[in-house]
């Protein structure tokens, strides 16, 4: 990433600024119809749209609406299917020693100290995989200021060799670094294949900014078909979810205590929470805090583990009667930006994942609300349950950066590019989505053939073709 960017935290979603389209290029109708709500809006000081649930094109038999709070209430899909046959989990669990030393350095350093067991990243190509040695990983935090006074002084010059015999000179004087900060983390954990036929598991699909359970469709589908009991919310605001008509009902403390509410209720023994996009901040917030109930996570075009803080200058800092007048164009710009193609089979994909279907102060107050100072890279590197991270290699909110930079902080984690595929990936390769996630959910690991304790392990550096990897904050992306 480029250094300019370094020392900014991110905010889940793009600035719109540099792909808004010709005005050409929006029907004139559509267009003047915002235009003129807008201008009613600013004149009358009321919202141009009116906050409503949207109509769902599900069946109603697999919908639940849940109040988390007095009068907040969301939309859930919840699909328990038939059981043929119920197969208990009697395979044998892998156990994993999940062993590190967090330590953050006064200069900004962060050095990950793994002493237990690391899987290797190529695990998923196989039934099972064993263990690699420890290993440290060393780089710097993304929001340390580089212009901050260095931790080793600059060497002064040499002064001139004087005539005569000469005494060597004593080697320089190394500064021992101060710790700011130490995590230890010595636990073991039990990861097992997760199957349709086990009644003790349970997936859990959450959206990201502007999108609704919709999205999810053809997961929801493939998965309860193969016996998995699934279950989606729709966040507040969005989809079929109530809009409450003040802001701070969509920071993310809020909704995040939403999904909690959500989670508790329809958790199993084993839960698998899959997000996209600012979902992932929720999957991560809920595995932080129930680390024995959540089994795995899937991360699906979530970005880098810096915290979340609202950008300053963007376009959702405007007045909704603004974004109202704005939406054919940021819609249009979510459909460029959002999927490898723009033809008609992914604008209806858009339509009916009801994608970017949000009110102006639902979506104004979302951007506004994403601070979480607590989900920096000690936060995420202190996660010891297994992750796949998904990246669609067209997606213009998401640098693949950003999710090298996740897979190197977390400590079971494996990376999975989709080359056809964007941000909205799991809609435009449903296919190889779920066999990628199918494949995952039934993976465990094979410790069998550990290194003997008895053998000094070598000290591997974790390094990015040869030289530490220094990565940068993440750039604002569509959550």
């Amino acid at each position: 990433m480029d250094a300019e960017h370094k020392g900014k935290k991110r905010c889940r979603y793009p600035t719109y600024l540099s792909h808004l389209p010709d005005s050409s290029t929006v029907q004139g109708g559509a267009m003047l119809t915002m235009i003129t709500e807008g201008i009613l809006c600013c004149l009358t000081g009321k919202s141009a749209g009116v906050v409503v649930p949207v109509e769902s094109s599900v069946p109603a038999d697999s919908f639940e609406f849940v109040e988390v709070k007095p009068g907040r209430v969301l939309r859930v899909r919840h699909i328990v299917p038939e059981r043929a046959v119920v197969e208990a989990p009697g395979e044998p669990e892998g156990s994993v020693h999940c062993k590190r030393r967090i330590t953050v350095y006064r200069n900004g350093q962060l050095v990950i100290e793994n002493l237990g067991d690391v899987l290797r990243a190529e695990i998923l190509q196989c039934p099972n995989g064993g263990a690699e040695p420890c290993s440290t990983v060393e780089l710097e935090l993304s929001d340390y200021n580089s212009n901050a006074t260095p931790a080793t002084p600059e060497p002064k010059a040499t002064p001139p060799a004087l005539p005569g015999p000469q005494q060597p000179a004593p080697p320089p004087r190394r500064r021992r670094r101060k710790p700011k900060r130490t995590v230890m983390i010595d636990s073991h954990r039990k990861v097992s294949s997760c199957k349709g036929t086990h009644q003790d598991v349970a997936l859990f699909f959450v959206h990201g900014v502007g999108g609704s359970l919709d999205i999810w469709g053809r997961q929801l589908d493939f998965f309860s078909r193969l016996g998995y009991e699934v279950i989606a919310p729709d966040l507040a605001g969005h989809g079929a979810s109530s809009a409450p008509r003040i802001a701070a009902a969509y920071t993310f403390y809020a909704l995040a205590e939403d999904l909690r509410a959500i989670f508790k209720r329809y958790a199993r023994k084993r839960n698998i929470l899959i997000g996209h996009s600012y979902g992932v901040s929720f999957c991560t917030f809920l595995a932080h805090e129930y680390p024995d109930q959540v089994h795995k996570v899937v991360m699906i075009n979530g970005g880098g583990p810096t915290a979340l803080e609202p950008s300053l200058c963007s376009i959702f800092n405007l007045p909704s009667c603004v974004l109202h007048c704005l939406s054919p164009c940021l819609s249009w710009s979510f459909l460029k930006a959002g999927f490898a193609r723009q033809g008609a089979k992914e604008k209806q994909l858009l339509k009916e994942g009801n994608a970017f279907n949000v009110s102006s102060f639902v979506l104004r107050a979302m951007m506004s609300g994403q601070y979480w100072p607590e989900g920096d890279e000690v936060y995420h590197a202190e996660l010891t349950v297994p992750i796949l991270l998904v990246h669609g290699t067209h997606d213009k909110f998401v640098p693949i950066e950003e999710d090298q930079r996740m897979a190197e902080i977390l400590l079971i984690a494996f990376l999975k590019v989709i080359d056809e595929g964007s941000h909205m990936v799991m809609m435009e390769c449903p296919e190889t989505v779920n066999t990628l996630l199918h494949e995952f959910f039934l993976w465990e690991p094979d410790t069998s053939s550990k290194q003997d304790p008895a053998e000094p392990a070598p000290n591997k550096t974790a390094l990015a073709n040869g030289t530490p990897h220094t990565p940068v904050a993440s750039k604002p992306k569509n959550k």
